[in-house]
C-alpha cells in the first residue's frame, strides 16, 4: 500500500503509529518509519499480536535497516492538551524528526495531524493500519518497544505499581497501589481513576 501512495504523491511515505493512549500512567509514544529497500522482518504485523522477544528482534532490524524517528508526549502534556491532541502533537514531532522527510504520512486510526497537513504533507488515516500497512506495522513495533522500555525504567523509579508488567494500564495491582500510595508524577491526572484517587485522598486528609 505504501508504494501506491508513494507513486500517487510523488515521494517517500512514512507510516505512523502510537502506543499508550489508554494507560493511566506514562507517556504516549509515537513512531514514524520510512521503509527502505531492505527486507522487512518476517511476520511483521500489529505489535500487539507479537511476543515481546519477537518485537525486540523486529525493533532492532527496523531501526538498523529503515528510517525511524520517535517522539512522546508526557503525562503532563496529556493532562494539558487531552490525549488525542497530545498524541497528534507527538506524531507530528516524530515525522518532522525523520532524517529523510516524506511527502506524506499513513497514520493508523482515524486522524492525521492537522499540523502536518497545514505544513504541506499529504496524509491518509487508515483504520487498523497496523495490520494492513507494513510501514505502520513497523512504526507500531518501534513505538511499543520504546514505551515498554520507558515504563521499565519508571518501574525502578516508582516501585510498587507494577509498571514493569502493566506498563501503566489499570491492572488490579496498579489500581490497588494507586489507592494505597497515591499518584506519581507520571500519572495522568485527567484520567478518571487517577482523578478519583486524588479526590478520595484529599477527602481523607480533610476528615
Amino acid at each position: 500500500m505504501e508504494e501506491d501512495f508513494a507513486r500517487r504523491w510523488g515521494g517517500p511515505v512514512a507510516g505512523v503509529d502510537e502506543v499508550g493512549r489508554g494507560p493511566l500512567a506514562g507517556p504516549v509514544v509515537t513512531a514514524a518509519v520510512i521503509l527502505t529497500d531492505a527486507p522487512l522482518p518476517d511476520g511483521l504485523t500489529d505489535s500487539k499480536q507479537l511476543r515481546p522477544d519477537v518485537r525486540e528482534r523486529m525493533y532492532e532490524a527496523i531501526c538498523r535497516d529503515h528510517i525511524v524517528a520517535v517522539a512522546s508526549a508526557s503525562a503532563a502534556r496529556i493532562d494539558t492538551m487531552n490525549i488525542l491532541a497530545a498524541n497528534l502533537w507527538a506524531m507530528s514531532r516524530a515525522v518532522r524528526s525523520l532524517a529523510e522527510q516524506p511527502v506524506g504520512v499513513l497514520v493508523d486510526g482515524r486522524d492525521v495531524p492537522a499540523g502536518l497537513l497545514a505544513a504541506g504533507y499529504r496524509g491518509a488515516a487508515i483504520v487498523k493500519g497496523d495490520a494492513r500497512v507494513a510501514a505502520i506495522a513497523a512504526a507500531s513495533v518501534v513505538a511499543k518497544v520504546m514505551r515498554d522500555r520507558m515504563m521499565e525504567l519508571h518501574a525502578i523509579e516508582f516501585p510498587g505499581y507494577g509498571f514493569e508488567t502493566n506498563v501503566g494500564y489499570g491492572s488490579a495491582k496498579h489500581l490497588k497501589a494507586l489507592t494505597e500510595l497515591g499518584p506519581t508524577p507520571i500519572h495522568r491526572r485527567s484520567f478518571r481513576p487517577v482523578r478519583d484517587c486524588i479526590e478520595a485522598r484529599a477527602g481523607c486528609k480533610q476528615t
